[in-house]
């Protein structure tokens, strides 16, 4: 039988090595033949096509690699099996946030819960995979190890004009929004949520600070805020808005109030006293804020707390790792992501997307949006502007008009 080797070709129309990777077969007079090829009509539209070669040819497949082709493996992945839990075998698979898909009895499966920094864990009885942290993984637990059998569909940046989230032609723009931006973003969000994906939220403080609390609060009442992420000081400030009428001791006017310092302890102590957030909800003592319509609306909200918090408020997830995987849990299903104002919740929070999952962060520090994108969520559509001009704009666009809408399943 005659050894064929398969190299995939992906990028943009205009930039594909897909020419170069023929010319030089045609010079090495190989044989081959294009087994799959997609173009688009613009030098900018994405562009992928598959290269079988026929026979070892080493000079081949040089030539193929040079081009910017990727081998695809035709062989399965190998697999090698956990001998104690919390510990993947020597050499595993660490996965990237990208579409991946394993090769396993011949055939390729899909990767489910796909995120970065994690092993891939194989159940070749059913036929399925899914990443699986290396201290989740169990005794006797297949693990992929090494890279063959492994495909990795990693998307090309979007620049196309009328394509998804291509409203920029950067990751990062330090324009401040315009009506046109952010109707973009609302069309976005909506089209998630037609297709029954849901929307999550990851908020800092700042969006307390800067008077945006109420639009988000709005965006949660209207239905399209469907799992809510922060930490202690979202909550807290929250709090301390509703019943103190300050943040950070200062009220909206941007003006401290005497003694305002407290009034974050003070908020914490109320919902410590009461029992729960909810229960300050449901006996009146606040009845209005981010919390307020989160509590109300029943949605998943996660509090993430850290080595600097006060308190904490009841309800606040102090071990980390715990916190994470409540978090993985509550992504499910999710499909788009605003991060607003808060950097280490939204690197730890994009460690635990696909690269599939459309993600917007609004920071007014332009280094929080590139640092998301250097620890990994390469994909995210940076906006650096201040939130609270940013989040307002963006509640109008979405529930202008409108009622209460269902929440995504």
């Amino acid at each position: 039988m005659t050894r064929t080797s398969e190299f995939e070709f992906r990028g943009t129309t205009g930039d594909i090595g897909l020419p170069a990777a023929i010319e030089a077969l045609r010079r090495l007079g190989a044989d081959w033949e294009l087994v799959e090829s997609r173009m688009g009509r613009r030098r900018d539209d994405p562009a992928e096509a598959v290269v079988r070669l026929h026979g070892a040819d080493a000079e081949a497949e040089l030539a193929m690699i040079e081009a910017g082709g990727r081998r695809l493996h035709d062989r399965d992945a190998r697999l090698g099996r956990v001998a104690r839990a919390g510990a993947c075998p020597r050499g595993f698979h660490s996965t990237t946030n990208h579409p991946t898909e394993v090769r396993i009895g011949g055939r390729w499966i899909r990767v489910a819960r796909q995120k970065m920094d994690t092993a891939i864990v194989v159940d070749a009885k059913h036929g399925a995979a899914e990443c699986r942290t290396i201290g989740d993984v169990r005794r006797g637990d297949l693990v992929v190890v090494g890279d063959e059998g492994v495909r990795i569909h990693a998307p090309a940046r979007e620049t196309r004009r009328n394509g998804h989230f291509s409203f920029m032609s950067s990751p990062v723009s330090t324009e401040k929004p315009t009506q046109a931006l952010i109707a973009r973003v609302a069309a976005d969000i909506r089209a998630a949520r037609a297709a029954g994906l849901k929307v999550c939220v990851v908020a800092g403080p700042a969006v307390v600070h800067t008077g945006a609390s109420a639009s988000l609060a709005s965006l949660i009442r209207a239905g399209v805020v469907d799992v809510l992420f922060g930490g202690n000081a979202l909550a807290a400030h929250d709090l301390e808005r509703q019943l103190f009428g300050t943040s950070l001791g200062s009220g909206l006017d941007g003006a401290p109030h005497a003694g305002g310092h407290r009034n974050h302890l003070y908020a914490i102590n109320e919902a410590r006293a009461a029992g729960s957030i909810a229960a300050l909800v449901k006996r009146g003592r606040v009845k209005a804020g981010i919390m307020y319509e989160a509590i109300r609306a029943g949605i998943p909200v996660v509090l993430a707390g850290s080595i600097r918090d006060d308190g904490p408020l009841p309800g606040v997830v102090t071990d980390a790792i715990e916190a994470q995987k409540k978090m993985r849990v509550a992504l499910e299903g999710v499909g788009v992501v605003l991060m607003l104002a808060t950097l280490l919740h939204s690197v730890a929070v994009g460690n635990l997307l696909g690269s599939h999952v459309h993600t917007v962060c609004v920071d007014i520090n332009p280094s929080s949006v590139t640092k998301l994108s250097d620890r990994g969520t390469a994909h995210a559509v940076g906006v650096v502007t201040d939130v609270g001009t940013f989040l307002p704009q963006l509640a109008a666009a979405l529930t202008a008009g409108r009622g209460r809408r269902p929440r995504a399943r």
